[in-house]
């Protein structure tokens, strides 16, 4: 699928779900989207075509490489779908992986409109130039036009080509942040449930009762269980101990509301 199917695939999508728009009620995002929509109603934007080709020609300098994100002519809708579902894939938890998230959807975002923006280059040429290469046959005209266009727009086209491979290179470079972090974070979390877990067996071969916040584990005891389970699983060599886990699990549970 082309880049502009794509883009066209991700605008027809229908309006994010409650949940996923809950990330962008916070006061940091909520303050963004509202700036950047106050800096896109400051202009009306250009109405003719011409007007139009020309806007798009200027943003291969601004809407790529400036602060503000959204274009008077930009859907806030889509834009907050994406962000949206960026933060609903990655779910991020600390100040830095929301930042990090943040910049990641806005950086796809000036992305999907470089199309757009290459597309605006050839749409004012082709207006400028209209009456070129008039005593050439038609069947012939539109393309010596279009590389007179490319001759004379050289200098934008490779701009944009250039700011398109930044744009990437920022991505990936957030994305392995992220991804370093969400690992890291991960890794933590499953220590401190192993040791949760852990201290839960201890307590229960004791007869003592195990209370998880008590020792500053935020793990519900669903969970710990089904670690415990896991263990034991484990332990026994049971060849899906995942599924034995989850059986296990039930069964403490069960014997610790019974008690």
């Amino acid at each position: 699928m082309s880049t502009q199917a794509n883009e066209a695939a991700f605008l027809s999508e229908p309006k994010y779900s409650k949940n996923e728009a809950a990330f962008l009620s916070e006061p940091k995002y909520s303050k963004k989207i509202a700036a950047n929509q106050k800096n896109a109603q400051l202009s009306t934007g250009p109405t003719s075509e011409a007007g139009k080709a020309t806007s798009s020609l200027n943003a291969v300098k601004t809407a790529l490489t400036g602060a503000t994100i959204l274009l008077p002519s930009d859907d806030v809708a889509a834009y907050e779908r994406l962000v949206a579902n960026f933060f609903a894939e990655w779910t991020p938890e600390t100040d830095r992986e929301r930042a990090l998230v943040q910049s990641i959807a806005d950086t796809q975002w000036r992305l999907l409109r470089i199309p757009s923006l290459e597309s605006g280059i050839y749409a004012l040429g082709r207006l400028q130039y209209a009456e070129k290469f008039a005593d050439q046959p038609e069947a012939v005209r539109a393309t010596l036009i279009d590389a007179y266009i490319f001759q004379t727009s050289r200098r934008d086209l490779t701009n944009l080509s250039i700011q398109e491979s930044r744009l990437r290179r920022q991505r990936e470079k957030d994305l392995a942040e992220l991804e370093k972090l969400a690992e890291e974070r991960l890794a933590r979390r499953e220590a401190r449930l192993n040791a949760a877990a852990h201290m839960y067996e201890r307590f229960k071969e004791n007869e003592d009762p195990f209370d998880p916040a008590e020792f500053g584990f935020e793990f519900s005891f669903d969970e710990i269980e089904e670690r415990v389970g896991l263990f034991e699983g484990r332990r026994i060599r049971c060849q899906y101990p995942e599924q034995f886990a989850k059986i296990h699990a039930a069964d403490l549970k069960e014997a610790r509301e019974a008690a």
